[in-house]
């Protein structure tokens, strides 16, 4: 017989595991290979000691000379706060209870809402990996007051069903929260949504506005977007104090060609200023499409990897070209993976009530919730090891 015993027993020790696999494993091609650690957790924040530079006690002096004076290695803390990652599920107290004494409508129902659950989680992650921290989805292109459609800069970053939070000069818009996208319409660029606008939100009013994943602003994880962004500071410091913290980018001059030599070029100048070598490049639909060009121009045999996640990828020079949805539109990143970690209190978890149970009946409802949860950021150790080309044509 099923009940909510049963149901959460389910939860925990079948489904617990194979849903933490998934996300660890094949949610984007470099967040599975991103090493996963608790090290470095203090509380609610990471606090990293990142070594910078050479050791100095280095000389090449006389054979009866003086030894050269010992000189350490410089360090510096790289702090950021633990983000805390939800996934939610519902299942109705109706369809508990329907599937009662039929086990296959129950697991039927379950895996469903794992399914769910486990596409909406790895999209997110894979959005929050590519993001700046602050979780703002788009900008806006155009919107009209009292309609329900906007025209946005890209819509990559958004889906269908996704519930997202409007803010106008920062605060919250209180007639724009936990609003649903109920349809997206890639060939225009526009997002429909199930409320009408207010009346601020115009075109003239359009910078003024930003949008958000619900209750996310600000809170999801430190991604590539903060490490090539202008911002003034990164892991609680300042970058104009530490060049270290700085990463190599160049856009394609005008006189340039997109080529070997060009590529060769960015990798080149990447090693020169941090020594590093690069062992994944990124690359969004166009970027990658010159690059499969550029190989079929000198007709040069393409070669393919399989991925961790046991799919197949393209390489360049034996490096890897990953693409993705959420990569900058034109440019290519190169980076070291190794310099990567996830650092988390704890792995993927269920949140649990006060009596250790799962499922909680959501109040006024006859519905009940389990939270899936992950309390965890991302550092790079070496920003300055990592590189972008941008503006490619």
């Amino acid at each position: 017989m099923i009940n909510m015993t049963t149901a959460q027993a389910a939860l925990k020790d079948l489904y617990l595991g194979v849903l933490s696999n998934q996300l660890n494993t094949d949610t984007d091609p470099l967040l599975n290979i991103i090493k996963k650690s608790s090290a470095s957790v203090y509380g609610r924040n990471v606090v990293k000691l990142v070594p910078y530079g050479l050791n100095a006690g280095i000389s090449a002096g006389d054979e009866t000379g003086e030894l050269p004076n010992a000189s350490g290695n410089k360090y510096l803390n790289f702090t950021t706060s633990l983000k805390n990652l939800y996934g939610s599920i519902e299942i109705s107290d109706k369809a508990i209870r329907a599937s009662n004494n039929d086990k296959g409508a129950f697991v039927n129902l379950l895996n469903a809402e794992m399914e769910s659950l486990l596409y909406s989680s790895k999209f997110n992650l894979a959005r929050m990996l590519f993001g700046d921290g602050t979780g703002e989805l788009f900008t806006i292109v155009s919107a009209t007051s009292a309609t329900k459609t906007l025209v946005v800069d890209k819509i990559a970053n958004v889906m269908e069903g996704m519930i997202v939070d409007f803010y106008y000069n920062d605060s919250a818009d209180t007639a724009m929260q936990g609003v649903k996208v109920i349809e997206v319409r890639p060939t225009t660029n526009e997002i429909v949504f199930d409320t009408a606008f207010s009346a601020t939100l115009t075109t003239a009013n359009k910078a003024k506005y930003k949008v958000y994943l619900q209750n996310s602003k600000d809170q999801e994880l430190t991604g590539l977007g903060a490490i090539f962004g202008n911002s003034t500071s990164l892991y609680g410091l300042t970058r104009a104090d530490y060049a270290c913290l700085t990463p190599y980018q160049k856009a394609q001059g005008s006189t340039e060609t997109f080529d070997e030599t060009l590529i060769q070029k960015v990798l080149d100048d990447i090693e020169f200023q941090s020594g590093n070598s690069i062992d994944t490049i990124l690359a969004d639909t166009v970027a990658r499409g010159k690059l499969l060009t550029l190989m079929a121009t000198y007709r040069k045999n393409m070669d393919f990897m399989n991925l961790q996640s046991g799919a197949m990828t393209m390489t360049y020079n034996g490096i890897p070209v990953l693409k993705n949805r959420f990569s900058e539109s034109g440019a290519m990143m190169f980076l070291n993976s190794k310099d990567f970690e996830m650092h988390q209190l704890c792995d993927w978890e269920w949140l649990t009530n006060e009596d250790g149970s799962i499922l909680k009946q959501k109040e006024n409802y006859a519905i009940f919730q389990a939270t899936l949860v992950k309390y965890a950021d991302i550092i790079c150790n070496k920003p300055s090891g990592q590189g972008k080309l941008k503006n490619i044509s």
